[in-house]
């Protein structure tokens, strides 16, 4: 059976910040599920809470698995959601993790300036977009540009969604976390607060940093990031040959 990946987007966008990523393994015949959060894309009008989060992370990831082995990809948010779910006491049916941009442990002084300045953003006209909008213009190219806010922005869920991240023990759940797993970084990126303290908790972890490259790693250097979904898939793809069939 082929590897099925699942993708975790990040906070205020969608599921259509993979637009790249499971474009490129379309080509491949790699199948690529990328569920939408509540209060996120088409669950706009949802109120975000973390059961529902885990809720749909869990469905599909198992709807996945009755296809192929998993590959669990997240992204921000996304990420540290993934890395909560993927460190549950009882394992779920994933066979490799990609956390991208969520090497920090959203609590304190950090978590606190993160919403007071996103909450300042949304006092802004038009809820800060316009400003959104030049910085992203600026620094993502052509072909991804479109993704990141096709599926809507989720500024009425952004707040609710950073306190709730708070509660999560991070920590505690990469000490459980068994399968090949990646921190991938961009080097500007300020989520990576505690990759240090990650890799240390969690040794077996590889840790990427991708260069000249901010928060959006998966939208700012798609190529790069396809190719270590590549690196993850083969990998994945290796330890699948040295089992014995189910059939």
């Amino acid at each position: 059976m082929s590897v099925q990946v699942v993708f975790v987007h990040g906070i205020r966008t969608s599921a259509t910040m993979w637009r790249s990523q499971r474009a490129h393994l379309e080509a491949r015949g790699i199948s690529g599920i990328a569920p939408d959060l509540p209060g996120h894309g088409s669950r706009m009008t949802e109120t975000f809470t973390l059961e529902g989060a885990f809720e749909t992370i869990d469905r599909a990831v198992r709807d996945a698995a009755a296809h192929g082995p998993v590959l669990l990809v997240g992204h921000s948010m996304g990420g540290l959601l993934s890395i909560a779910y993927a460190g549950r006491a009882e394992p779920p049916p994933i066979d490799a993790f990609i956390a991208a941009s969520c090497s920090a442990i959203p609590r304190g002084l950090g978590l606190a300036a993160y919403r007071a300045l996103a909450r300042g953003f949304d006092r802004l006209p038009g809820r800060g977009q316009p400003i959104a909008d030049r910085i992203l213009d600026a620094t993502l190219p052509a072909e991804t540009r479109p993704d990141f806010g096709a599926g809507g922005y989720a500024y009425d869920a952004q707040d609710l969604a950073l306190r709730s991240l708070s509660v999560l023990d991070l920590l505690d759940s990469l000490r459980r976390i068994t399968v090949p797993t990646w921190f991938i970084n961009g080097q500007f990126d300020q989520l990576r607060l505690h990759e240090r303290l990650f890799t240390r908790t969690l040794p077996a972890a590889e840790l990427i940093v991708v260069p000249r490259t901010s928060h959006l790693v998966t939208a700012m250097r798609p190529k790069v990031f396809n190719a270590l979904l590549d690196l993850a898939v083969a990998t994945v793809e290796q330890s699948q040959d040295g089992r014995p069939s189910e059939s």
